[in-house]
């Protein structure tokens, strides 16, 4: 349980995130009143692929990321030689406008 939580957490951040940026920062909607189940169906506007996952299944863009933003640099995380991320609550994704 202790090791669930901040996988948990992480990835409810990374929704409240995507949230804020279709809501006050992109526009898709001025608005949106989705019950959690509409959320975890993505009834939303707009995706938030993240490497590994169906939209995006390739790992390797990882290290394309990991490159280009100094990511281990400005915030630590780490790619493994697998390329899963260290500390294991972190998240990845892509925003595309």
């Amino acid at each position: 349980m202790v090791k669930a939580l901040p996988d948990r957490l992480s990835e409810a951040f990374a929704e409240k995130l995507h949230e804020e940026v279709r809501l006050n920062h992109w526009g898709y909607v001025s608005e949106e009143n989705f019950s959690n189940k509409d959320l975890l169906r993505e009834k939303y506007q707009g995706i938030r692929p993240a490497p590994g996952y169906p939209a995006q299944p390739d790992h390797l863009e990882k290290t394309t990321m990991w490159n280009l933003m100094n990511i281990e640099e400005q915030t630590g995380i780490q790619l493994t030689e697998s390329l899963a991320m260290y500390p294991a609550a972190s998240v990845s994704g892509l925003y595309f406008a």
